[in-house]
This record gives structure tokens, sequence and C-alpha cells, in this order.
């Protein structure tokens, strides 16, 4: 029968057993859609979404969705991506490139430095738009407690 295990950093990942249950080769974690959803602060309805476009490949249990470390360590990869701002095309590109590894130890973004520059300047463009709008907001706030007085 499968057992859920937790390791040392609370990741859960079933073991195989006898027949009928979750089946992996003895060495290889495996994790459920909540195991992931609980571990990286996203919904299910996430992980559906990147499987559906593409980004994440998990077997299928019957209606079960099996994760593998390569989904996991890819999941850290985007979540990681979209932190910093690229989308969900750019990351795929990203991980098109990088053969990531099984365990998550592969899992970082391979950034060029013209990579980086390009976001960074994408960032500061949106970080000043977000600041004027602040100010015009906080100005139109004054304005309106003026006129309430």
């Amino acid at each position: 029968m499968a057992s859920l295990k937790r390791t040392g950093t609370g990741q859960a990942y079933f073991e195989a057993g006898q027949a009928g249950t979750t089946k992996s080769v003895a060495s290889t974690k495996t994790y459920t859609i909540g195991d992931l959803a609980r571990e990286f602060g996203v919904t299910l309805r996430t992980l559906r979404f990147y499987e559906d476009r593409g980004l994440l490949t998990p077997r299928r249990e019957g209606l079960a969705r099996i994760y593998d470390a390569r989904d996991r360590a890819r999941l850290s990869v985007i979540l990681k991506g979209k932190q910093l701002g690229f989308t969900l095309t750019e990351i795929r590109a990203m991980l098109a490139e990088e053969n990531l590894e099984a365990e998550a130890g592969g899992s970082d973004l391979k950034l060029s430095l013209a990579q980086v520059e390009d976001q960074l300047v994408h960032l500061e463009a949106q970080k000043a738009e977000i600041e004027r709008a602040i100010e015009e907001l906080r100005a139109h706030r004054e304005t309106l407690k003026a006129n309430a007085a």
C-alpha cells in the first residue's frame, strides 16, 4: 500500500506500494496536486492552468495527477519567473532552453544578462507608472477631503 511520507523540509511524497496504489521507482519522489499546492502556496486551479499551458506534465492515475521531482523543479522555476515579472510565454521559453535536473537542485532560473537588463528596464517603467498613479490618487484624495470639509 502507498504511504505518505514527509521529508525533513515538510515536502510530502508517496512511496510505491502494492498493486493499485501509487507506482514509482523506489527512489523517485512523487507528489499529488494537493502536496504541491500546499508546499508552494498556490491553488489547485493554478497547477491545472500550468498543466493546460504545457508547463507541467503530471502523469495520470485514474483522475489523480501525480507530479515527479522534475515537475516540482519546473513549478519552482515558473513561480520564481512570475515573481520576477516574466510572462508565462517567456518562462516557457526559459524552460525549453534549459534542461532541468530531475531533482529540485536544478530549480533556478537561468537568465542571460540581456534578459536581466530587459526585465529591469520593464519593471522600472512599471514602477514609475505606479508611483505616478499613486501621486495622482493622493492629490485627488486631498481634493476630495478639502471639498468635504
